[in-house]
């Protein structure tokens, strides 16, 4: 639960659901909800998929998966799983003997398309590699891969339709005593997706992870998934997300994080509070932020920074920061520290005392947080 006394309009209480674990991080009720993407590499490349995964965990993805089509893939696992910072998840659509030898490679998790997979039986020897590996389980149900006799049933890809063939699959594993799973049921458009989310959050206790599925390029698809992805976090659903870009897997990390922090769900580095510019402007703010970003990617502890071209909204919007800059005149612009007037700075030189200032305060947070821990 997201709870804060001073700014009650701010709270999200977060639906309660059971916990599982995905290799080392925890999936579900209480846990902070975990950041996902998918890398795009040949999964026979470990080498180029394992400096993608690396490179997704440097962004802040707690989970990655890994498409698994193939045996010359699921061999590769082995490695990969092996060297993976984060935990690895084996994506498997068609062939159930692909899940088994993903188990078998030490992936922490698989993700198993239900009107793909094939029958019970199948399911069951899935359910088996998992248990026998330690494995949990993510039933991934999407809008355009029903089961038939679904469509069947109500005509198209619907709420309802996608939520029974979760609730199916769900028994599959229950009644194998098996209950180390969470569920989604994605959907590339944002009203269908959200209401099936909505029925699927009171029809079950297990853990959720929500996406938008085929959102789009990175411009579309970021839109997309704020607006459903948010709406839904928004409501207390998800512990886990995945935003999924026709983009780099880091993009796809830092959008999902930007949702999180937005709704104060998750802290992770800096966010940057910035005015759109227009002619007040002190400074070139589009360039200056597009800098900042770039500088200040290395940064991992949670602050907040202000860049506000002018002396309208800048000074209102440092109070509320733990750094601010606000645009003045003279080729200069005024310091903030923890929301009060500092010092001058000249703008040909302000980044890099930005960034001076961030990284300084980044190491007094550190030490403040480590003193509180030694006592």
């Amino acid at each position: 639960m997201s709870l804060n006394p001073i700014r009650p309009w701010r709270n999200i209480e977060r639906r309660k659901s059971r916990q599982i674990m995905v290799g080392n991080v925890p999936v579900g009720g209480d846990a902070p909800i975990s950041v996902q993407t998918m890398t795009n590499t040949n999964g026979h490349d470990v080498r180029a998929t394992l400096d993608q995964v690396i490179r997704a965990a440097e962004a802040g993805a707690d989970i990655v998966r890994i498409s698994a089509p193939d045996q010359e893939t699921t061999r590769a696992l082995r490695e990969i799983c092996r060297e993976s910072p984060v935990p690895i998840v084996a994506d498997i659509h068609f062939h159930y003997k692909r899940a088994i030898e993903a188990a078998e490679a030490g992936v922490a998790c698989l993700r198993i398309n239900p009107g793909n997979i094939g029958d019970e039986a199948r399911v069951r020897e899935v359910i088996k590699a998992a248990r026998d590996n330690g494995c949990s389980m993510r039933i991934g149900v999407n809008a355009g891969s029903l089961e038939r006799h679904l469509l069947e049933k109500y005509g198209e890809p619907c709420p309802d339709a996608m939520v029974e063939s979760g609730l199916d699959h769900i028994r599959i594993l229950e009644d194998n005593d098996f209950h180390e799973f969470k569920i989604s049921v994605k959907a590339s458009d944002v009203f269908l997706a959200a209401a099936a989310y909505q029925q699927l959050a009171e029809a079950t206790d297990a853990p959720i992870h929500l996406g938008i599925t085929e959102a789009g390029g990175f411009v579309g698809g970021t839109v997309k998934s704020a607006v459903g992805l948010g709406n839904l976090l928004w409501m207390g659903i998800g512990d886990t997300i995945r935003v999924s870009l026709s983009a780099d897997p880091v993009e796809e990390v830092k959008v999902g994080y930007e949702i999180l922090k937005s709704l104060g769900l998750r802290t992770r580095g800096v966010q940057i509070i910035s005015c759109p510019s227009c002619a007040r402007q002190g400074f070139d703010v589009i360039k200056t932020v597009e800098k900042l970003e770039q500088r200040l990617e290395h940064i991992k502890t949670p602050m907040s920074l202000s860049i506000i071209g002018c002396v309208v909204n800048g000074p209102g919007e440092a109070l509320m920061t733990d750094i601010g800059f606000t645009g003045g005149g003279a080729g200069s612009g005024m310091v903030y520290m923890a929301g009060k007037q500092s010092h001058k700075m000249s703008n040909d030189q302000m980044i890099d005392h930005i960034v001076e200032l961030v990284e300084e305060r980044a190491r007094q947070i550190e030490a403040e947080e480590a003193a509180t821990a030694a006592e």
